[in-house]
């Protein structure tokens, strides 16, 4: 569980991201995370490209820890990033909304 002083860190909006990419996320019905996504964000050094191992069951939100920080090394770095997905209906899809 995460301690109360870093609750703000379930918002979307807490991790430095552009207006951008909150108001995609927004316009999809994602504000903020789930406890357990915020904490794999936190462990560790993960932030600072360091790797990160997490298990969930389907549909329960792997893919917005990938994508957060997926997108933060690309905005802070401005080094390029490969996402492997498994399906190409999910690629096109991702695609779509991270152009």
């Amino acid at each position: 569980n995460l301690p109360e002083d870093q609750a703000d860190k379930l918002l979307l909006a807490s991790w430095g991201l552009p207006t951008a990419v909150l108001e995609k996320y927004h316009s999809l019905g994602v504000v903020q995370m789930f406890e357990w996504q915020a904490e794999c964000l936190m462990l560790g050094q993960v932030l600072e490209g360091k790797n990160l191992v997490y298990s969930a069951p389907t549909s329960a939100g792997k893919t917005l820890v990938a994508e957060l920080l997926i997108l933060k090394r690309v905005l802070e770095t401005r080094k390029k990033a490969l996402l492997i997905l498994p399906f190409v209906s999910v690629a096109k899809e991702k695609k779509s909304y991270l152009q």
